[in-house]
């Protein structure tokens, strides 16, 4: 039989695959407790997307007419990889002096108020080469896909200028082309005000609109997208995309103001970036409100909502992003308010906010057993939150997200026989298999 000229791939055999399968767009309410099982499940893959999704038994002549390479998933899960809508992948070192200091008792104000919190990580990102960021970053890149991430959206945050922001915009850019998974960035300028910034915050909220996002603007406009061919491409080769999708704020105490984010987000808009939001975090300050206004594709933390907020995330087409791992780490005691979301039909999503400060963790995996132990969520629902809610807070719920044919192959094989058992044995990687765009880059 002549060999087929697209890598194809046929899982089999599968205790559970996990479809997602489902109407356009986030889930809400009762759907986000539907995974879409299918018991001896069997998926084909034809190049970067999906072919067929059945029983096992009605696509094995197919798989074996395409030549495909049999993955056995006897006694496992099989399941869409993991979108990790909300990290902060690029940044030069730890700060464990942080997390010492919050074990004495330092509240997270009196650290930052000590030189630590994003100050320190912007010095330490100031003296770093781009190599240097790049590799570290890169590595981490490899750890998400280890433990079944195939997307992931990437922040700045850690430049606090001009100049460090697009270096940190040119490492998420190397990434994109470099890293096992893929990579969506966004400009987070407005993280913190610049320790020795000798104006005020609208002082620097102005230069961000006025000098970073015209460069921005700029270097997107003019990156060179290129579409690679499925054959003669070589594993890990990507195109370089945009220097930056998205725009994001940290709107809080300490931080900026609804009005100083309400106009990044809005001079974004005006450069092509669509909003996100770090919202109702620390306080209570209406950012979740600004987030519906400025149509944001999300609305990220959320710890301190009001009913009202709630609701108004419930009646919009804003993603409600969960980061119960900034809880954890922090030692809180209070996590976001999933089952008031879930019940009032929010867009819920859960993230790792991977960063060095309040969320140093890159597995999903946990992100998920603290989403079923701590804030209630079931295990169907924490999977769904995680998985194609996450495409659609990055908006690419129409190829990402779920196993669909058509949609792109990002696939991951659990060694579990049964889903719920993912967040049940916590803080273990139970990630077998990471197959991303058709390609297998775990291991």
């Amino acid at each position: 039989m002549p060999k087929h000229k697209v890598k194809c791939l046929f899982f089999h055999h599968a205790a559970q695959l996990l479809t997602l399968a489902g109407p356009p767009g986030p889930r809400r309410g009762a759907a986000l407790g539907e995974v879409g099982i299918i018991a001896q499940g069997g998926l084909l893959t034809e190049g970067a997307h999906i072919l067929r999704v059945g029983r096992t038994r009605t696509l094995e002549r197919e798989a074996l007419r395409l030549n495909a390479e049999a993955i056995d998933c006897t006694g496992r899960v099989v399941m869409p990889g993991f979108v990790d809508s909300h990290t902060h992948l690029v940044f030069a070192a730890s700060r464990v002096n942080d997390y010492e200091r919050r074990l004495a008792g330092k509240s997270y104000e009196e650290i930052a108020r000590a030189g630590g919190g994003i100050q320190s990580s912007a010095r330490t990102l100031r003296a770093a080469k781009p190599a240097a960021l790049e590799q570290q970053a890169l590595a981490f890149a490899r750890a998400m896909a280890a433990h079944g991430t195939t997307t992931a959206e990437v922040k700045t945050g850690y430049g606090l200028e001009i100049a460090q922001e697009l270096k940190i915009l040119r490492v998420i850019q190397t990434l994109q082309a470099e890293a096992p998974v893929e990579v969506v960035p966004t400009l987070l300028a407005a993280h913190a005000l610049p320790v020795n910034y000798r104006g005020t915050s609208r002082d620097y909220i102005q230069e961000v609109i006025e000098r970073l996002l015209p460069r921005v603007a700029a270097e997107t406009a003019g990156a060179q997208l290129e579409e690679i061919g499925e054959e003669g491409a070589r594993p890990g080769e990507r195109a370089r995309g945009k220097l930056a999708e998205y725009i994001d704020c940290f709107c809080d105490r300490g931080a900026f103001s609804v009005e100083e984010s309400r106009r990044v987000l809005e001079a974004g808009k005006r450069f092509g970036l669509t909003p996100r939001l770090h919202a109702e975090q620390l306080t209570r300050t209406g950012a979740a409100r600004l987030a519906v206004e400025c149509g944001a594709a999300s609305a990220d933390h959320l710890d301190q909502l009001t009913a009202a907020d709630v609701r108004a995330l419930a009646g919009s087409t804003v993603a409600a992003t969960l980061l119960p791992g900034a809880n954890f780490h922090l030692g809180l005691t209070r996590y976001p308010p999933a089952r008031r979301l879930i019940e009032a039909g929010a867009a819920v999503t859960l993230a790792t906010d991977f960063n060095p400060g309040t969320s140093p963790t890159l597995n999903m995996q946990f992100i998920l057993s603290l989403a079923c132990t701590q804030m209630r969520m079931t295990p169907a629902e924490a999977v769904t939150a995680a998985t194609i809610n996450g495409a659609c807070a990055l908006r690419r719920g129409d190829r990402l997200g779920s196993l669909a044919p058509g949609k792109q192959a990002d696939v991951i094989v659990l060694d579990v026989p049964d889903y719920r058992e993912i967040p049940y044995y916590f803080a273990m990687n139970h990630c077998l298999t990471t197959v991303q765009r058709g390609r297998i880059v775990y291991p």
